[in-house]
């Protein structure tokens, strides 16, 4: 069963192109499924059936997984056998017997302009080569929508000051040039002439975005400094890097920039995930609408 397992994973890396981290996700789920399959009885993946994988789904929901987290190992389990049938493993499609659970459809958390201009704001106290970085970090995060994993293994030479483009690895190896609005330029520019050099310990170090060490700046730091400025800025809801891509999508959709377009950008390879913005911008419309209208608040 090991056999087709490594198969299938060298098969999602090397053809499909996934993203390290989906990898690993897929590992540990698929690991999950096959040892709950062994304890079932079963050693050979050509001798499934179809209670097995129901008390599969069963089994996730009793542990008190989230709806999303036991959709994401349903997922890799469909996935697996749908390559398996493919492969001739097992004589029949059984991926009807893996019932994906229904998701309750989650608007994402956006902050307002203000709430934006204030972080940005709250980042522009000091000049210290630690605050220069931290500005041109949430520039960078509000100006291109990057995923965190995306800004962080951001090169120097990826940024190109003089067209105000900085070029985003994405999933898959997939790269997009995203455009830098002048502000958020300005902050990359100054942070690589006036704070990197006083950070940066090896010249042979090309990672753009550097903690206090000289070192490469972690998940972990990113997040902490992100969490820092809201508490500054005096924000009271959740702020997180991810929350910057979901306001720089929502803020151009508000602006009438086109859905294809904010699909580009924020490197979705499906428009249907980038879809979800159009019921922020229409909710935050609407909203607006409510708020500002002379006759909105009458009675009928």
């Amino acid at each position: 069963m090991d056999t087709e397992l490594h198969r299938f994973l060298q098969y999602v890396r090397f053809e499909r192109g996934y993203a390290a981290n989906t990898l690993v996700a897929y590992e540990r789920d698929l690991k999950q499924f096959r040892e709950f399959v062994q304890a079932s009885g079963l050693t050979q993946w050509s001798a499934l059936r179809s209670d097995v994988l129901e008390g599969f789904v069963t089994s996730l929901q009793d542990r008190g997984y989230s709806t999303a987290t036991v959709g994401r190992k349903v997922a890799a389990a469909r996935s697996f056998l749908h390559f398996l049938f493919a492969e001739g493993v097992i004589a029949s499609e059984l991926t009807d017997w893996l019932r994906q659970p229904k998701v309750s459809k989650r608007l994402p958390h956006t902050l307002t302009r203000e709430a934006v201009q204030r972080l940005l704001d709250a980042a522009s106290v000091e000049e210290t080569p630690l605050a220069l970085r931290d500005r041109a970090l949430l520039e960078i995060l509000y100006a291109t929508g990057m995923r965190a994993s995306e800004m962080l293994s951001l090169r120097v030479g990826n940024v190109d000051l003089a067209n105000g483009t900085v070029l985003c690895m994405g999933k898959g190896g997939k790269e997009r040039l995203i455009p830098l609005y002048p502000a958020a330029r300005d902050c990359v520019r100054r942070y690589i002439e006036e704070g990197r050099p006083f950070l940066l310990r090896e010249t042979a170090e090309k990672t753009l975005f550097l903690n206090n060490l000289g070192n490469a700046l972690t998940r972990q730091g990113l997040w902490f400094l992100v969490q820092h400025y809201a508490q500054a800025a005096g924000l009271e809801e959740a702020v997180t890097p991810h929350t910057l891509r979901h306001t720089f999508a929502t803020h151009l959709l508000d602006g009438g920039a086109d859905l294809r377009e904010v699909q580009q950008f924020l490197g979705h390879a499906n428009i249907t995930t980038t879809q979800i913005y159009t019921e922020v911008s229409s909710q935050r419309k609407r909203e607006a609408y409510d708020r500002a209208h002379p006759r909105a608040h009458l009675d009928d």
